[in-house]
C-alpha cells in the first residue's frame, strides 16, 4: 500500500507542475530608424510596463511615465514617445529630438 500511494503522489505532483507551468510571457519587439540615422530596438512584455531598447549598441531600460497622449518611456537620459497618432519620437544623450518609422526588415 505504502508503494502504490508513493506512485499516485509522483503523478499528481508531476501532472501539477506540468499544469500550473507559466508560459512565457508574450512579446513584442519593434525595429525603428530615425531621420537622424539613429535605428534601435524596442521590446515589450505582457506583463511589464517597461520597454526594454537597444540603442547605440548599449541595452536600456525605460520606465513608462505620464502622457497626455500616447506612451512616453524614460530613463538613462533616453526619451521615447509612442502617440497615438503621428510618428513616435525618440530623443537620447544630448541630441536632439528626431522622428522615428518602424522597420519591416531592420538592416544588421
Amino acid at each position: 500500500m505504502g508503494r502504490h500511494k508513493a506512485i499516485v503522489l509522483a503523478i499528481t505532483m508531476l501532472a501539477v507542475g506540468i499544469l500550473s507551468a507559466r508560459q512565457a510571457d508574450a512579446q513584442t519587439f519593434r525595429t525603428y530608424r530615425c531621420a537622424d540615422g539613429t535605428q534601435f530596438i524596442v521590446g515589450f512584455y505582457d506583463d511589464d510596463k517597461r520597454a526594454f531598447l537597444q540603442i547605440d549598441g548599449a541595452p536600456v531600460t525605460l520606465g513608462r511615465r505620464l502622457a497626455i497622449s500616447g506612451t512616453r518611456y524614460s530613463g538613462a537620459g533616453i526619451t521615447l514617445r509612442i502617440p497615438k497618432t503621428g510618428p513616435t519620437t525618440v530623443k537620447h544623450l544630448k541630441r536632439p529630438v528626431t522622428t522615428c518609422a518602424v522597420v519591416d526588415k531592420p538592416v544588421l
